[in-house]
């Protein structure tokens, strides 16, 4: 069985305080099926700024990706909320399908 439901991407970096508190809208308000947090190795933004890990040096503003998926009105809401903590142009979506037994 298939079903419809949206992908999201939020970008952050490290340095962006709102993360743990985003987590908590998506988790404890709006209740999405789940939330990927993945930190990047390195990665710039508007700025053409390089921001990467290395040994000789321990950046604190390394790129960071929070994932999420779940059925599309859920995920606009989810949008909408989280707009307040996100630069704009900093959230993708795109439509996906959940394989389902």
């Amino acid at each position: 069985m298939e079903t419809e439901a949206r992908m999201v991407r939020v970008y952050l970096s490290e340095s962006d305080r709102g993360i743990k508190r985003l987590l908590k809208v998506l988790h404890d308000e709006i209740g999405v099926c789940g939330v990927t947090v993945t930190r990047g190795i390195e990665g710039y933004g508007s700025s053409g700024v390089v921001h990467a890990a290395s040994l000789l040096d321990l950046s604190t503003d390394l790129p960071v990706i929070l994932e999420f998926f779940d059925e599309p009105e859920k995920v606009r809401r989810a949008i909408e909320r989280i707009t307040d903590f996100v630069a704009p142009g900093h959230v993708v979506s795109w439509p996906v399908v959940l394989e389902r037994d």
